[in-house]
């Protein structure tokens, strides 16, 4: 692999601090395989408050957090491609820093690339120079898991006053198509509900297919899997779930891993009150209830009672390892959103809850919280509240949504979706008949259902598989808008239902979705519905696997060889 040559600012003769650079011993700690703590050694102590700068000249390029794409693993296939990915503590692989959301500064960064290719960070202002140098600078004060940089061979086009697509040029056209005009009216609605947008631009950049995420909120330039590319619009709720990042995330961050509801619980609630000011509360709900079912499905695969299913995590050496991403999971999301909705139903006046939720990030902007700042807040911001004892009315304690592990107390009322919700149930159930009475199938007119009740749907069939000898075979005829579909979230689901029927004949289908993308939330399921079916089905999992595996990202692969019980490397 190449490698980062990186020199940062310098300890020179701040005030207070004699003159001329000084020698400093700097040795290195081992910490877990997550990196080595760096401790320096100052020549002489410093008084409190007293400013000093350090110069670390370091090589990097080997760690987790720096990914290099060889040409095959990109869109393109013509030229290597490399990004970081910082959250959750993968950027000291990347550069010296406090590897803690709870930290946030500033940054700037000077980045040299070879001719041909263009450079990118998530920083506030950027201008190319000669020699292919690209100057960055980051004005507002962010975490150091929110520092990003991707190079390749990208350009961009504008899609709006202040936003603009990047994406490798074979994908540049779809991408301009999909997004143009769209992102100012979520960001417009944002502000409006949330206060100004502080960030300046809101750029996307559409990443390799081997992108393990559905998307990274880096402030700026939010990074997104080209998945979302489905040539009608339809996955666009991923994106107003990352600019909903820009007050919860990363303008008001969790200043601990193990609170990780504070991002994701309160991004929930905020992309769905975007979401219903854009698209309405019927299909909003319908959304929601796929999360839901999402939620249902992690709790019953790994049991209420998991540690994992509370909102506050201990994350600590031996429990999980020192990794947090080896913790994530459906719970901060949504049973995180859950206790935002709980919050709001407590305040009874969504106008009401929606002013709380400007004040609250007005007063925590550019900082770091924990769970009790935020909730102390609320009560604070609602007296009345505070005096009725709300945070300890029994059977919803505070303490329990935060310590206790399994469902939320309490579910916000998703009915307005059932007028979306109840005809996917009713054709669902028509499907799982033993004699389809096709008359009735063939009158249900699905052209005008959006992806979300398509989504609600499969689920659904998903739900009542394995189907009635042949009857998967026929719905596969009847609705190819489903079974050919290019959408993402339908073909994951179409290839559970491919394989939760074991049907050998479309095993392709399969195949294909699993060597044109690398997404985490796309890739897992899928090898552990083989590994958990026929033998036919083990032997897909193994044959994809070993095909695809050099285009997966390193951690993907770790957790597909963890479900087929491959070796792992350390």
């Amino acid at each position: 692999h190449p490698t980062l040559r990186v020199r940062r600012a310098a300890l020179r003769g701040t005030p207070g601090y004699g003159g001329d650079p000084q020698p400093l011993r700097v040795e290195s700690r081992p910490f877990a395989t997550y990196g080595s703590a760096l401790h320096v050694h100052l020549p002489q102590p410093l008084r409190a408050g007293q400013l000093l700068s350090l110069e670390i000249d370091y090589e990097a390029g080997e760690g987790p957090g720096v990914c290099w794409l060889a040409p095959e693993q990109t869109a393109g296939k013509q030229k290597p491609y490399m990004y970081t990915q910082g959250q959750a503590v993968l950027n000291r692989s990347f550069f010296p820093c406090f590897d803690t959301p709870s930290v946030k500064c500033t940054y700037s960064a000077t980045v040299q690339v070879p001719e041909g290719f263009t450079a990118v960070m998530s920083a506030t202002s950027w201008e190319k120079q000669k020699d292919n140098t690209f100057v960055f600078k980051m004005s507002q004060p962010i975490p150091s898991y929110l520092i990003a940089l991707a190079v390749g061979d990208i350009v961009s086009a504008d899609v709006g006053p202040r936003s603009r697509v990047w994406a490798e040029p074979c994908l540049i056209e779809a991408a301009k198509k999909e997004y143009d005009g769209v992102i100012e009216e979520f960001l417009a609605v944002g502000e409006k509900l949330f206060g100004p947008y502080v960030w300046g631009r809101y750029d996307i950049l559409f990443m390799p297919p081997s992108f393990p995420f559905g998307g990274m909120e880096n402030p700026c330039l939010t990074f997104v899997t080209p998945c979302l590319l489905a040539g009608d619009r339809s996955l666009a709720d991923v994106i107003i779930h990352e600019i909903s990042h820009s007050w919860f995330g990363n303008l008001v961050t969790n200043a601990t891993w193990g609170e990780f509801w504070l991002n994701e619980g309160f991004t929930m609630y905020a992309q769905r009150r975007i979401s219903t000011e854009v698209y309405g509360l019927a299909y909003t709900c319908l959304e929601a209830a796929t999360g839901r079912a999402l939620l249902r499905q992690h709790m019953d695969n790994t049991g209420e009672d998991h540690p994992l299913n509370k909102l506050r995590v201990v994350i600590e050496p031996g429990l999980w390892g020192v990794n947090p991403d080896d913790t994530y999971n459906e719970t901060p999301y949504e049973k995180g959103y859950c206790f935002v909705s709980y919050l709001a139903h407590l305040v009874g006046d969504q106008s009401k809850f929606d002013a709380f939720l400007q004040a609250y990030v007005n007063q925590f902007k550019f900082q770091s919280i924990t769970a009790d700042d935020a909730l102390g807040f609320f009560l604070e911001y609602f007296p009345e509240l505070k005096e009725k004892g709300v945070d300890s009315i029994p059977g919803f304690e505070f303490d329990r949504w935060l310590n206790t592990p399994g469902w939320p107390p309490y579910l916000p009322d998703l009915s307005p979706g059932e007028q979306l919700m109840k005809p996917a149930e009713e054709l669902a159930e028509l499907w799982a008949a033993d004699n389809l009475n096709v008359e009735v199938i063939e009158a249900v007119d699905i052209t005008a259902w959006r992806t979300y009740q398509l989504v609600y749907f499969l689920d659904k069939i998903l739900q009542k598989s394995p189907l009635p000898e042949g009857n998967v075979e026929r719905l596969s005829k009847m609705y190819p808008k489903i079974s050919k579909a290019q959408n993402a979230e339908l073909r994951l689901r179409w290839c559970q239902i491919i394989l939760k029927n074991n049907l050998e004949a479309e095993y392709g289908k399969v195949k294909d979705f699993l060597h044109s993308q690398g997404k985490q939330k796309y890739t897992l399921p899928l090898y552990r519905a083989m590994w958990g079916g026929s033998e036919a089905a083990r032997a897909l999992a193994m044959e994809t696997f070993s095909a695809t595996a050099p285009q997966l990202h390193v951690n993907v692969q770790n957790y597909v060889k963890k479900i087929l019980g491959l070796e792992v490397a350390e």
